[in-house]
């Protein structure tokens, strides 16, 4: 049987960096303090007019490359974990083969909001597992959620940043690399978040444009224990079909939404919370593309080492949560 471990890692956030103190005197009010005290975040990069999610893949993408050790010819497969695509049709997955000259590779793109890049991690391990020609898997998670903001709401768009987190996946025969994965969704509460104009629900038309309609939106309040309640409990089955004891993890990889809620899941884990790699506080929240950007940003600090037990957390609109367990 093949296993699929992950060979190189890389993220590239824009160039722009808008601090907290930006908020502050475009609402005239103190947005700075919550922002640090309760979300970690002390600033954000967002792109430039000129650039698509496609255009934050590829710098991320060459970097994992580099790492792996391999060129884009080598990949046999890209997938794309993004809910701000370049095009609602076709797949970014397809522009980004085509900006790379991955001539070999399959496309596709990943739609779980911010669970994404933690599915398209499993998804991509059991291509590997169940196809022999399937030796180079390079998995993206993207965010360009800056241009889907309602400056007129502080509670949100203070929040969403850009950036883009790759790996490279390569096929072994040694027991090692991604090892098990767990699912959980409540999806009642899919109308609670998201961008909810623009597909076949609610196409764009001018009186979407002119209610913003087709801009990131907080409609219900998804309860804030949500993810804390749910978390510790999606990680024990994981290290149950890992054969592990989630004592024994040496890193978490959580979605860097709320600092919180990763408090509250490594305290009722009785672990200590500085397990888990935080980067919200360098580049605000970036969804989907947030726990590949955390594990390249923990890589490049020489955090891990081989042999260390991973976890992954993804969870995003859907509401979707999903983990796996790793062996680096």
């Amino acid at each position: 049987m093949s296993y699929a471990y992950i060979a190189g890692t890389g993220h590239y956030a824009p160039e722009k960096i808008v601090p907290n103190q930006f908020f502050n005197d475009l609402y005239k009010k103190d947005i700075d303090t919550f922002l640090k005290e309760q979300r970690n975040i002390y600033q954000r990069h967002w792109m430039s007019s000129e650039q698509s999610t496609s255009d934050l893949i590829i710098p991320a993408a060459e970097q994992a490359m580099k790492a792996a050790g391999i060129k884009a010819e080598d990949l046999h497969l890209i997938i794309v974990a993004t809910d701000t695509p370049d095009y609602l049709s076709p797949s970014t997955a397809s522009v980004v083969q085509n900006k790379l000259k991955a001539v070999n590779a399959g496309t596709f793109d990943m739609n779980a909001a911010c669970a994404g890049f933690v599915t398209a991690l499993d998804t991509a391990s059991r291509y590997i597992q169940t196809d022999s020609t399937m030796k180079n898997i390079l998995v993206v998670g993207a965010y360009a959620m800056s241009k889907w903001l309602n400056l007129e709401d502080y509670k949100i768009a203070t929040l969403f940043a850009d950036g883009a987190g790759a790996v490279v996946l390569k096929s072994t025969q040694e027991k090692t690399g991604i090892l098990a994965a767990s699912y959980k969704s409540l999806g009642e509460f899919h109308d609670y978040m998201g961008i909810y104009a623009g597909g076949s629900y609610k196409p764009f038309n001018q009186d979407v444009l002119d209610k913003k309609e087709h801009l990131l939106s907080f409609p219900k309040r998804i309860p804030p224990e949500t993810n804390g309640n749910n978390w510790p409990g999606l990680i024990k089955q994981t290290c149950e079909k890992a054969g592990w004891n989630y004592r024994d993890i040496n890193h978490f990889f959580i979605t860097q939404f709320n600092v919180q809620s990763i408090y509250e899941t490594m305290d009722k884990l009785e672990l200590p919370r500085e397990k888990a790699h935080l980067i919200m506080q360098s580049y605000g929240y970036t969804g989907s593309a947030s726990i590949g950007m955390c594990l390249s940003d923990a890589v490049q600090e020489k955090k891990l080492k081989k042999g260390d037990k991973l976890m992954f957390v993804g969870s995003g609109g859907g509401l979707s949560m999903v983990s796996v367990a790793a062996e680096w």
